[in-house]
Protein backbone atom coordinates (compact mmCIF):
# COMPACT_ATOMS: atom_id res chain seq x y z
CA UNK A 1 0.00 0.00 0.00
CA UNK A 2 1.79 3.51 -0.99
CA UNK A 3 2.32 5.95 2.11
CA UNK A 4 -0.10 8.91 1.78
CA UNK A 5 1.76 12.49 0.79
CA UNK A 6 1.79 15.29 -1.42
CA UNK A 7 4.32 13.81 -3.85
CA UNK A 8 2.52 10.16 -3.86
CA UNK A 9 -0.52 11.85 -4.32
CA UNK A 10 0.29 14.76 -6.87
CA UNK A 11 -1.10 16.68 -4.76
CA UNK A 12 -0.55 21.03 -4.81
CA UNK A 13 1.12 22.39 -1.31
CA UNK A 14 -1.62 23.59 0.21
CA UNK A 15 -3.47 27.01 0.39
CA UNK A 16 -1.39 29.88 2.66
CA UNK A 17 -2.38 29.46 6.10
CA UNK A 18 -5.17 31.61 6.88
CA UNK A 19 -6.90 29.42 9.88
CA UNK A 20 -5.21 28.26 13.03
CA UNK A 21 -7.05 25.50 14.50
CA UNK A 22 -6.88 24.39 17.65
CA UNK A 23 -7.44 20.18 18.21
CA UNK A 24 -6.72 17.82 15.43
CA UNK A 25 -9.43 15.11 16.87
CA UNK A 26 -11.91 12.97 14.65
CA UNK A 27 -14.72 15.77 15.15
CA UNK A 28 -12.92 18.44 13.90
CA UNK A 29 -11.43 16.01 10.76
CA UNK A 30 -14.41 14.88 9.83
CA UNK A 31 -16.17 18.72 10.12
CA UNK A 32 -13.95 21.66 10.10
CA UNK A 33 -11.10 20.62 8.04
CA UNK A 34 -13.77 18.65 5.50
CA UNK A 35 -15.74 22.49 5.59
CA UNK A 36 -12.61 23.59 4.56
CA UNK A 37 -11.54 21.72 1.82
CA UNK A 38 -15.49 21.86 0.12
CA UNK A 39 -15.19 26.00 0.40
CA UNK A 40 -11.61 25.67 -0.96
CA UNK A 41 -13.04 24.00 -3.93
CA UNK A 42 -15.52 26.38 -4.29
CA UNK A 43 -13.66 30.03 -3.39
CA UNK A 44 -11.07 31.74 -5.51
CA UNK A 45 -9.23 32.43 -2.16
CA UNK A 46 -8.66 29.42 -0.51
CA UNK A 47 -8.15 28.66 3.33
CA UNK A 48 -5.19 26.67 4.83
CA UNK A 49 -4.84 25.32 7.99
CA UNK A 50 -2.42 25.12 10.79
CA UNK A 51 -3.49 22.56 13.43
CA UNK A 52 -1.97 22.74 17.12
CA UNK A 53 -2.76 19.84 19.35
CA UNK A 54 -2.24 19.71 23.06
CA UNK A 55 -0.04 16.43 22.79
CA UNK A 56 2.72 14.82 20.81
CA UNK A 57 0.25 11.57 20.26
CA UNK A 58 1.81 9.01 17.46
CA UNK A 59 -1.32 9.67 15.08
CA UNK A 60 -0.58 13.52 14.83
CA UNK A 61 3.17 12.96 14.09
CA UNK A 62 2.20 10.27 11.20
CA UNK A 63 -0.47 12.94 9.79
CA UNK A 64 2.32 15.37 9.94
CA UNK A 65 4.39 12.82 8.05
CA UNK A 66 1.66 12.93 5.73
CA UNK A 67 1.78 16.75 4.72
CA UNK A 68 -1.38 17.33 6.22
CA UNK A 69 -2.88 14.93 4.29
CA UNK A 70 -5.87 12.49 4.96
CA UNK A 71 -9.15 10.75 3.63
CA UNK A 72 -12.91 11.58 4.97
CA UNK A 73 -14.93 9.02 4.67
CA UNK A 74 -19.05 9.79 4.03
CA UNK A 75 -21.23 7.18 5.10
CA UNK A 76 -24.84 7.15 6.26
CA UNK A 77 -28.43 7.49 5.21
CA UNK A 78 -29.11 10.70 3.38
CA UNK A 79 -32.56 11.29 2.43
CA UNK A 80 -33.48 7.95 2.33
CA UNK A 81 -30.57 7.45 0.06
CA UNK A 82 -27.11 5.39 1.09
CA UNK A 83 -24.39 7.00 1.01
CA UNK A 84 -20.91 5.67 0.58
CA UNK A 85 -18.13 7.96 -0.84
CA UNK A 86 -15.01 9.28 0.42
CA UNK A 87 -12.73 12.63 0.20
CA UNK A 88 -8.96 13.73 0.46
CA UNK A 89 -8.35 16.61 2.44
CA UNK A 90 -5.75 18.78 1.45
CA UNK A 91 -6.43 22.32 3.19
CA UNK A 92 -4.22 21.50 6.40
CA UNK A 93 -0.24 22.65 5.70
CA UNK A 94 1.06 21.75 8.96
CA UNK A 95 0.44 19.19 12.25
CA UNK A 96 1.92 21.19 15.30
CA UNK A 97 2.61 19.76 18.97
CA UNK A 98 1.92 22.73 21.79
CA UNK A 99 4.00 20.72 24.14
CA UNK A 100 7.10 20.66 21.55
CA UNK A 101 7.05 23.39 18.83
CA UNK A 102 5.42 26.44 21.35
CA UNK A 103 7.40 28.93 19.39
CA UNK A 104 6.73 27.75 16.34
CA UNK A 105 2.92 27.64 17.45
CA UNK A 106 3.49 31.36 18.30
CA UNK A 107 5.44 32.37 15.08
CA UNK A 108 2.27 31.98 13.21
CA UNK A 109 0.50 35.02 15.02
CA UNK A 110 3.06 36.90 13.30
CA UNK A 111 1.62 36.07 9.90
CA UNK A 112 -0.05 38.69 8.20
CA UNK A 113 -2.90 36.72 6.60
CA UNK A 114 -3.71 34.51 9.45
CA UNK A 115 -7.42 35.74 10.35
CA UNK A 116 -9.77 32.78 11.52
CA UNK A 117 -9.11 30.52 14.67
CA UNK A 118 -11.47 27.43 14.98
CA UNK A 119 -11.35 25.39 17.91
CA UNK A 120 -12.60 21.96 19.33
CA UNK A 121 -11.06 20.93 22.39
CA UNK A 122 -13.96 19.20 24.55
CA UNK A 123 -16.82 20.53 26.61
CA UNK A 124 -14.38 21.22 29.10
CA UNK A 125 -11.71 23.26 27.21
CA UNK A 126 -13.29 26.23 27.91
CA UNK A 127 -12.22 27.41 31.03
CA UNK A 128 -10.27 29.59 33.37
CA UNK A 129 -7.17 28.26 35.79
CA UNK A 130 -5.57 31.03 38.09
CA UNK A 131 -2.50 28.36 37.63
CA UNK A 132 -1.41 29.30 34.24
CA UNK A 133 1.09 32.06 33.92
CA UNK A 134 2.03 34.58 30.70
CA UNK A 135 5.47 32.92 30.73
CA UNK A 136 4.47 29.34 30.68
CA UNK A 137 5.52 27.02 27.56
CA UNK A 138 2.34 26.50 26.88
CA UNK A 139 -0.01 27.03 29.81
CA UNK A 140 -2.51 24.16 30.43
CA UNK A 141 -5.92 25.78 29.43
CA UNK A 142 -6.88 27.01 25.98
CA UNK A 143 -8.43 29.89 26.40
CA UNK A 144 -4.75 30.79 28.12
CA UNK A 145 -2.73 29.42 25.20
CA UNK A 146 -5.31 31.29 22.77
CA UNK A 147 -4.52 34.41 24.71
CA UNK A 148 -0.86 33.90 24.39
CA UNK A 149 -1.10 33.73 20.62
CA UNK A 150 -3.26 37.42 20.42
CA UNK A 151 -0.90 38.85 22.86
CA UNK A 152 1.96 37.79 20.39
CA UNK A 153 -0.34 38.85 17.27
CA UNK A 154 -0.79 42.05 19.36
CA UNK A 155 2.85 42.89 19.87
CA UNK A 156 3.92 42.48 16.28
CA UNK A 157 1.71 44.46 14.79
CA UNK A 158 1.37 46.99 16.92
CA UNK A 159 -1.97 46.96 17.98
CA UNK A 160 -3.14 47.05 14.46
CA UNK A 161 -7.18 46.37 14.17
CA UNK A 162 -7.05 45.17 10.80
CA UNK A 163 -5.03 42.31 12.17
CA UNK A 164 -8.06 41.30 14.46
CA UNK A 165 -9.10 37.33 14.22
CA UNK A 166 -12.76 35.84 13.76
CA UNK A 167 -12.89 33.54 16.27
CA UNK A 168 -15.11 30.16 15.56
CA UNK A 169 -15.34 27.58 18.80
CA UNK A 170 -17.01 24.27 18.08
CA UNK A 171 -17.58 22.93 21.69
CA UNK A 172 -20.53 22.07 22.39
CA UNK A 173 -21.45 24.14 24.83
CA UNK A 174 -23.91 26.93 24.80
CA UNK A 175 -22.42 30.69 23.92
CA UNK A 176 -19.30 28.78 23.01
CA UNK A 177 -17.94 32.09 21.81
CA UNK A 178 -19.09 34.21 24.71
CA UNK A 179 -17.73 31.90 27.24
CA UNK A 180 -13.84 32.04 25.45
CA UNK A 181 -13.73 35.61 25.18
CA UNK A 182 -14.51 36.03 28.53
CA UNK A 183 -11.92 33.71 29.62
CA UNK A 184 -9.28 35.50 27.07
CA UNK A 185 -10.09 38.62 28.43
CA UNK A 186 -9.59 37.31 32.13
CA UNK A 187 -6.35 35.68 31.51
CA UNK A 188 -5.40 39.20 30.21
CA UNK A 189 -6.30 40.43 32.87
CA UNK A 190 -4.80 37.91 35.25
CA UNK A 191 -1.64 38.18 33.67
CA UNK A 192 -1.55 42.13 33.78
CA UNK A 193 -1.58 42.81 30.25
CA UNK A 194 -2.09 46.14 28.75
CA UNK A 195 -4.96 47.61 28.53
CA UNK A 196 -4.64 48.69 24.71
CA UNK A 197 -4.18 44.75 24.24
CA UNK A 198 -7.61 44.21 25.98
CA UNK A 199 -9.08 46.95 23.65
CA UNK A 200 -7.79 45.26 20.73
CA UNK A 201 -9.58 41.79 21.69
CA UNK A 202 -12.22 43.91 22.95
CA UNK A 203 -12.86 45.49 19.20
CA UNK A 204 -10.85 43.74 16.57
CA UNK A 205 -11.54 40.32 17.63
CA UNK A 206 -14.52 39.02 17.11
CA UNK A 207 -15.78 35.74 19.01
CA UNK A 208 -18.65 34.06 17.34
CA UNK A 209 -21.41 31.12 18.76
CA UNK A 210 -21.85 28.37 17.04
CA UNK A 211 -24.05 25.11 17.14
CA UNK A 212 -22.31 22.35 15.51
CA UNK A 213 -23.76 19.16 14.84
CA UNK A 214 -22.06 16.00 13.03
CA UNK A 215 -21.63 12.41 14.23
CA UNK A 216 -17.92 11.35 13.33
CA UNK A 217 -16.76 8.30 14.73
CA UNK A 218 -13.66 7.87 12.85
CA UNK A 219 -12.43 4.44 11.56
CA UNK A 220 -12.43 1.04 13.84
CA UNK A 221 -8.69 -1.00 14.03
CA UNK A 222 -10.96 -3.45 12.86
CA UNK A 223 -11.98 -1.57 9.55
CA UNK A 224 -8.65 0.29 9.15
CA UNK A 225 -7.51 -2.13 6.58
CA UNK A 226 -10.73 -2.01 4.10
CA UNK A 227 -10.78 1.55 4.57
CA UNK A 228 -7.02 1.66 3.11
CA UNK A 229 -7.88 -0.31 0.69
CA UNK A 230 -10.81 1.84 -0.81
CA UNK A 231 -8.56 5.27 -0.49
CA UNK A 232 -5.59 3.41 -1.79
CA UNK A 233 -3.36 4.31 0.80
CA UNK A 234 -2.11 3.46 4.40
CA UNK A 235 -3.81 6.86 5.79
CA UNK A 236 -3.06 7.70 9.62
CA UNK A 237 -5.19 10.27 9.77
CA UNK A 238 -8.70 8.82 8.19
CA UNK A 239 -11.80 9.34 9.59
CA UNK A 240 -15.41 8.99 8.67
CA UNK A 241 -18.65 11.26 9.62
CA UNK A 242 -22.36 10.61 8.85
CA UNK A 243 -23.87 12.49 5.79
CA UNK A 244 -25.57 14.72 8.34
CA UNK A 245 -23.70 18.03 9.16
CA UNK A 246 -24.91 21.57 10.62
CA UNK A 247 -22.76 24.45 11.34
CA UNK A 248 -24.68 27.57 12.42
CA UNK A 249 -22.93 30.63 13.23
CA UNK A 250 -23.43 33.44 15.27
CA UNK A 251 -22.17 36.01 13.75
CA UNK A 252 -22.40 39.62 12.12
CA UNK A 253 -22.79 41.04 8.36
CA UNK A 254 -19.00 41.71 7.64
CA UNK A 255 -17.95 37.93 8.46
CA UNK A 256 -21.05 36.29 6.44
CA UNK A 257 -19.48 38.48 3.77
CA UNK A 258 -15.90 37.72 4.12
CA UNK A 259 -16.35 33.98 4.72
CA UNK A 260 -19.01 32.71 2.61
CA UNK A 261 -19.35 29.35 4.03
CA UNK A 262 -22.72 29.02 3.62
CA UNK A 263 -22.63 29.55 -0.33
CA UNK A 264 -21.01 26.23 -0.74
CA UNK A 265 -23.60 23.65 -0.58
CA UNK A 266 -23.19 22.51 2.72
CA UNK A 267 -25.52 22.71 5.49
CA UNK A 268 -23.97 26.07 7.04
CA UNK A 269 -26.37 28.97 8.32
CA UNK A 270 -25.32 32.40 9.45
CA UNK A 271 -27.79 33.66 11.78
CA UNK A 272 -28.26 36.66 14.76
CA UNK A 273 -29.56 34.01 16.70
CA UNK A 274 -28.99 30.26 17.17
CA UNK A 275 -31.52 30.01 19.58
CA UNK A 276 -33.92 28.20 17.61
CA UNK A 277 -31.80 25.91 15.98
CA UNK A 278 -30.63 24.87 19.36
CA UNK A 279 -34.29 24.46 20.49
CA UNK A 280 -34.71 22.28 17.59
CA UNK A 281 -31.82 19.97 18.03
CA UNK A 282 -32.44 19.59 21.46
CA UNK A 283 -36.52 18.62 21.22
CA UNK A 284 -36.09 17.01 18.65
CA UNK A 285 -32.68 15.44 17.95
CA UNK A 286 -31.39 14.83 21.46
CA UNK A 287 -35.81 14.31 22.48
CA UNK A 288 -36.06 12.03 20.31
CA UNK A 289 -33.03 9.64 21.24
CA UNK A 290 -33.74 10.48 25.40
CA UNK A 291 -37.65 9.22 24.52
CA UNK A 292 -36.76 6.04 22.72
CA UNK A 293 -33.86 4.66 25.54
CA UNK A 294 -35.93 3.38 28.12
CA UNK A 295 -38.87 2.23 25.89
CA UNK A 296 -36.59 0.62 23.02
CA UNK A 297 -34.59 -0.93 25.81
CA UNK A 298 -37.15 -2.70 27.25
CA UNK A 299 -38.98 -3.96 24.73
CA UNK A 300 -35.86 -6.12 23.59
CA UNK A 301 -33.87 -3.55 21.10
CA UNK A 302 -30.29 -3.04 22.30
CA UNK A 303 -29.99 0.06 19.23
CA UNK A 304 -30.72 2.87 17.63
CA UNK A 305 -30.87 1.79 14.45
CA UNK A 306 -32.55 -1.41 15.44
CA UNK A 307 -35.10 0.26 17.33
CA UNK A 308 -36.30 2.71 14.37
CA UNK A 309 -36.58 -0.70 11.77
CA UNK A 310 -38.44 -2.20 13.92
CA UNK A 311 -42.35 -1.41 13.68
CA UNK A 312 -43.37 -1.29 16.97
CA UNK A 313 -40.54 0.87 18.26
CA UNK A 314 -39.74 2.98 15.20
CA UNK A 315 -43.49 3.63 14.73
CA UNK A 316 -43.52 5.21 18.66
CA UNK A 317 -40.30 7.06 18.11
CA UNK A 318 -41.66 8.31 15.03
CA UNK A 319 -45.36 9.17 16.37
CA UNK A 320 -43.83 10.89 19.66
CA UNK A 321 -41.51 13.41 17.02
CA UNK A 322 -44.15 14.29 14.55
CA UNK A 323 -47.34 14.35 16.92
CA UNK A 324 -46.06 15.47 20.27
CA UNK A 325 -42.49 16.90 19.80
CA UNK A 326 -42.75 19.10 16.55
CA UNK A 327 -46.25 20.38 17.48
CA UNK A 328 -45.17 22.22 20.20
CA UNK A 329 -42.30 24.22 18.45
CA UNK A 330 -42.78 27.56 16.66
CA UNK A 331 -39.03 28.26 15.31
CA UNK A 332 -39.55 30.51 11.98
CA UNK A 333 -36.59 30.40 9.91
CA UNK A 334 -36.23 26.21 11.31
CA UNK A 335 -37.86 23.59 8.57
CA UNK A 336 -38.62 21.61 11.47
CA UNK A 337 -40.32 18.53 9.34
CA UNK A 338 -37.27 18.59 7.00
CA UNK A 339 -34.88 18.42 10.27
CA UNK A 340 -36.75 15.57 11.52
CA UNK A 341 -36.18 13.26 8.51
CA UNK A 342 -32.61 13.98 8.51
CA UNK A 343 -32.78 13.03 12.12
CA UNK A 344 -34.54 9.59 11.38
CA UNK A 345 -32.19 9.45 8.29
CA UNK A 346 -29.46 9.53 11.31
CA UNK A 347 -30.80 6.88 13.11
CA UNK A 348 -31.27 4.50 10.78
CA UNK A 349 -27.66 4.71 9.85
CA UNK A 350 -25.78 1.57 9.35
CA UNK A 351 -22.64 2.35 9.14
CA UNK A 352 -23.23 3.66 12.90
CA UNK A 353 -23.86 0.94 15.94
CA UNK A 354 -25.50 3.17 18.69
CA UNK A 355 -25.95 1.25 21.32
CA UNK A 356 -28.96 2.57 23.63
CA UNK A 357 -27.19 1.73 26.77
CA UNK A 358 -24.38 4.14 25.70
CA UNK A 359 -26.82 7.08 25.60
CA UNK A 360 -28.59 6.27 28.59
CA UNK A 361 -26.28 8.30 30.97
CA UNK A 362 -27.94 10.94 33.03
CA UNK A 363 -31.24 10.15 32.05
CA UNK A 364 -32.86 11.63 34.36
CA UNK A 365 -31.45 15.35 33.58
CA UNK A 366 -32.20 14.45 30.04
CA UNK A 367 -35.21 13.94 30.58
CA UNK A 368 -35.61 17.01 32.42
CA UNK A 369 -33.62 18.81 29.38
CA UNK A 370 -34.53 17.42 26.38
CA UNK A 371 -38.35 16.30 27.08
CA UNK A 372 -39.91 17.76 29.70
CA UNK A 373 -40.10 21.09 28.20
CA UNK A 374 -42.05 18.89 24.80
CA UNK A 375 -44.32 17.97 27.82
CA UNK A 376 -45.38 20.70 29.36
CA UNK A 377 -45.60 22.81 26.25
CA UNK A 378 -47.90 20.13 24.74
CA UNK A 379 -50.28 20.42 27.76
CA UNK A 380 -50.12 23.93 27.83
CA UNK A 381 -51.29 24.07 24.32
CA UNK A 382 -53.45 21.41 24.02
CA UNK A 383 -55.19 21.06 28.11
CA UNK A 384 -54.25 17.16 28.11
CA UNK A 385 -51.03 15.15 28.60
CA UNK A 386 -48.78 13.54 25.42
CA UNK A 387 -49.17 9.50 26.53
CA UNK A 388 -45.87 8.53 23.96
CA UNK A 389 -43.95 11.11 25.88
CA UNK A 390 -45.75 10.03 29.47
CA UNK A 391 -45.09 6.52 28.43
CA UNK A 392 -41.06 7.30 28.26
CA UNK A 393 -41.06 8.62 31.47
CA UNK A 394 -42.86 5.50 32.91
CA UNK A 395 -40.30 3.54 30.93
CA UNK A 396 -37.52 5.44 32.62
CA UNK A 397 -38.84 4.90 36.20
CA UNK A 398 -39.22 1.07 35.30
CA UNK A 399 -35.59 1.02 33.20
CA UNK A 400 -34.35 2.11 37.09
CA UNK A 401 -35.47 -0.55 38.71
CA UNK A 402 -32.55 -2.06 37.37
CA UNK A 403 -33.40 -5.10 35.34
CA UNK A 404 -34.15 -6.55 32.33
CA UNK A 405 -35.54 -10.09 31.68
CA UNK A 406 -33.78 -11.00 35.07
CA UNK A 407 -30.80 -10.02 34.13
CA UNK A 408 -29.12 -6.39 35.76
CA UNK A 409 -29.63 -3.20 34.04
CA UNK A 410 -26.29 -1.30 34.17
CA UNK A 411 -27.47 2.30 35.48
CA UNK A 412 -25.00 5.64 35.04
CA UNK A 413 -26.75 8.61 36.53
CA UNK A 414 -25.68 10.81 39.77
CA UNK A 415 -25.98 8.60 42.85
CA UNK A 416 -28.10 10.75 44.40
CA UNK A 417 -30.94 9.78 41.77
CA UNK A 418 -30.20 6.02 41.42
CA UNK A 419 -30.35 6.28 45.62
CA UNK A 420 -34.23 8.20 44.83
CA UNK A 421 -35.29 5.03 42.25
CA UNK A 422 -33.94 2.10 44.47
CA UNK A 423 -35.90 4.09 48.12
CA UNK A 424 -38.58 4.38 45.61
CA UNK A 425 -38.67 0.78 43.93
CA UNK A 426 -37.83 -0.59 47.48
CA UNK A 427 -41.98 0.61 48.83
CA UNK A 428 -43.37 -0.63 46.01
CA UNK A 429 -44.94 -4.13 46.07
CA UNK A 430 -46.75 -4.09 42.58
CA UNK A 431 -50.22 -3.52 43.13
CA UNK A 432 -52.42 -0.90 41.86
CA UNK A 433 -52.27 1.24 44.99
CA UNK A 434 -48.55 0.83 45.52
CA UNK A 435 -47.45 1.93 41.16
CA UNK A 436 -50.35 4.96 42.40
CA UNK A 437 -47.93 5.92 45.04
CA UNK A 438 -44.71 5.49 43.31
CA UNK A 439 -46.18 8.00 40.20
CA UNK A 440 -46.74 10.13 43.20
CA UNK A 441 -43.28 10.37 44.39
CA UNK A 442 -41.33 10.28 40.69
CA UNK A 443 -43.96 13.55 39.82
CA UNK A 444 -43.13 15.33 42.92
CA UNK A 445 -39.65 14.92 42.49
CA UNK A 446 -38.45 18.65 42.26
CA UNK A 447 -35.02 17.47 42.52
CA UNK A 448 -34.91 15.98 39.75
CA UNK A 449 -37.79 18.00 37.74
CA UNK A 450 -37.42 21.71 38.95
CA UNK A 451 -41.21 21.82 39.75
CA UNK A 452 -43.54 19.91 41.58
CA UNK A 453 -45.70 17.63 38.87
CA UNK A 454 -48.02 15.93 41.33
CA UNK A 455 -50.08 18.97 41.53
CA UNK A 456 -51.47 17.48 38.14
CA UNK A 457 -53.98 14.68 39.37
CA UNK A 458 -54.42 13.67 35.21
CA UNK A 459 -50.74 13.17 34.92
CA UNK A 460 -50.91 11.40 37.86
CA UNK A 461 -53.54 9.12 36.91
CA UNK A 462 -52.09 8.52 33.60
CA UNK A 463 -48.78 7.61 34.42
CA UNK A 464 -49.66 4.99 37.34
CA UNK A 465 -51.54 3.37 34.46
CA UNK A 466 -49.23 3.13 32.33
CA UNK A 467 -46.98 1.64 35.13
CA UNK A 468 -49.90 -0.57 35.61
CA UNK A 469 -49.68 -1.67 32.20
CA UNK A 470 -45.70 -2.00 32.11
CA UNK A 471 -45.94 -4.21 35.04
CA UNK A 472 -48.81 -6.21 34.16
CA UNK A 473 -48.27 -7.01 30.18
CA UNK A 474 -44.78 -6.10 29.78
CA UNK A 475 -43.23 -2.73 28.14
CA UNK A 476 -44.39 -4.42 24.46
CA UNK A 477 -47.97 -4.12 25.00
CA UNK A 478 -47.41 -0.84 27.04
CA UNK A 479 -46.02 0.91 23.59
CA UNK A 480 -48.81 -0.97 21.57
CA UNK A 481 -51.09 0.79 23.47
CA UNK A 482 -50.94 4.43 23.16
Amino acid sequence: MRPLNRQCASVSPAPIERILQFGGGNFVRGFADWIVEVYNREQSVPLGVVVANNSDRQIYRDWSAQDGLYHVLTKGISDGNLVDRHELVTCVSRVLSLDKDWEAFLQTAEQPEMRYIFSNTTEAGIQFSESDAATDAPPAEFPAKLTAWLHRRFDRFGGDGERGCVVIPMELIVENGTVLRENVLQYARHWKLSEDLIRWIEQSCIFCNTLVDRIVPGVGKEELPAAHKLVGYEDAAITQGEPYHLLAIEAPAAVRDELPLDDIGLNIIYTDDLTPYRRSKVAILNGAHTTMVPVAYLCGRETVRETLEDNLTGSYVRDALYEEIIPTLDLPGVDLQQFARDVLDRFRNPFIHHRLLSISLNSVSKYRERVLPSVIAYHEQRGEWPHRLILSLAALVRFYLGERDGAEIPLRDDPWAIEFFRSAWAATDGSPASLHQLAGKVLGWERAWGRDLSVHPDLHQLLAAQLREIGANGMNAAVAAV
